[in-house]
């Protein structure tokens, strides 16, 4: 009954997907503004729907100016959760726009390829200068990769110095802490259960076959915790502006792991 349910879920997931393609892709021919969010926004929301995901919000996002997001990372299934609340561009490696299927809805997202080689460092840092100075808010993981969400790997401070270019002087940055509460209806409790939902550096499953396991599940329930808004102008500094979000960061997802652990042993 699992596979069938799965195998249903991920039929509507390729509904949706020729969906925005055809709509999205003629859309950003002839309008890149605010309101071309809206779709990926609907479609974030509905794929998150589809397969189960949850979520609720901790602390305000800050949308009042364009905004960098700088927030910890476990999964692909991130950027549904995400996505469905903030109007905004991700940035994601150079190598995730080759990938099939994903790098093309990534593009349709308006997302903002980088490279990590030096000789491309230039060509990145023109393509998130021309985001910027559209106005446009970035969505980030500064640790460079994705973990299983225990902890919180040190946040690359290069990535910070996309707060000091383009014409907005007044940049704000807000982090923002990614916590998994619960998968396929109960509370974490062993690694394979957090497996089902981060897909992470220190795993070996291919893409397809994670989504499919996940696709088995009945979702799962996801915390998006954010801090308060910090002024990059105010720090002027890459290198501290980048502690100052990892601690807060890291600080959010700690302070959820011990009141889990205090209503596990209440409950007990």
């Amino acid at each position: 009954m699992r596979s069938f349910i799965a195998g249903c879920k991920l039929a509507v997931f390729a509904v949706l997907c020729v969906l925005v393609i055809i709509v999205q892709g003629a859309f950003i021919l002839i309008y890149k503004g605010p309101a071309s969010y809206i779709i990926p926004r609907l479609w974030h929301n509905c794929v998150r729907m589809t397969f189960g995901i949850k979520y609720r919000v901790e602390g305000t996002p800050h949308t009042d100016s364009q905004t960098l997001y700088m927030s910890n990372h476990m999964s692909y299934l991130d950027v549904e959760v995400i996505g469905s609340v903030l109007k905004a561009s991700f940035v994601a490696k150079a190598d995730v726009e080759g990938w099939p299927l994903f790098g093309l809805l990534c593009k349709l997202q308006q997302t903002a390829f980088i490279s990590r080689s030096r000789v491309d460092a230039a060509k990145g840092t023109n393509a998130l200068e021309s985001v910027l100075n559209e106005g446009k808010s970035l969505i980030i993981f500064p640790e460079g990769t994705s973990t299983d969400g225990q902890s919180v790997l040190p946040f690359k401070s290069s990535l910070f110095s996309i707060a000091y270019i383009g014409d907005n002087k007044d940049m704000v940055v807000q982090p923002v802490t990614v916590q998994l509460e619960s998968v396929d209806g109960h509370a974490i409790e062993t690694q394979d259960d957090r497996d089902l939902y981060a897909w992470h550096v220190d795993m070996t499953t291919e893409l397809p076959e994670h989504l499919w396991r996940f696709a088995k599940t009945s979702g799962a329930s996801v915390v998006l915790k954010f801090h308060p808004p910090i002024k990059a102008s105010d720090i002027n500094d890459r290198k501290v502006l980048a502690k100052l979000c990892y601690e807060q960061v890291s600080k959010g997802l700690e302070n959820n792991n011990h009141a889990r652990t205090q209503e596990q042993t209440q409950a007990a």
